[in-house]
């Protein structure tokens, strides 16, 4: 019992760093350490990506809406009525006789 509680006490108090086969621990640690900030950091890159993805995707969402409201606007625009409402707004009218075709006839001369 005593040599855990001399073990834990010992590993408490940092001794593990201080004695003769230290530099083991220490490159041990350090290898730790590195991973450790690695792996934050790559989960920090993670959330900057899936924010971003959330950003793309709801101005996607916005673009699409504009695009249906412009759509609808356009197919209004060419409907026969208003295109006569603002035709008749310019002073023009529809014919009331039907249009004439004109025939061209070249005679070559000999």
């Amino acid at each position: 019992m005593y040599q855990v509680k001399k073990g834990v006490y010992d590993f408490l108090r940092g001794s593990f760093l201080t004695d003769d086969s230290a530099f083991k621990n220490w490159r041990i640690i350090i290898f730790v350490v590195v991973l450790l900030l690695v792996m934050i950091s790559s989960a920090h890159k993670a959330d900057k990506k899936v924010i971003q993805i959330s950003e793309l995707n709801k101005k996607k969402r916005e673009l699409r809406a504009e695009y249906v409201d412009t759509g609808t606007v356009l197919m209004r625009m060419k409907m026969e009525s208003s295109i006569r409402k603002k035709a008749k707004a310019r002073g023009l009218a529809p014919l009331k006789s039907p249009p004439k075709k004109i025939k061209v006839t070249i005679h070559k001369d000999k």
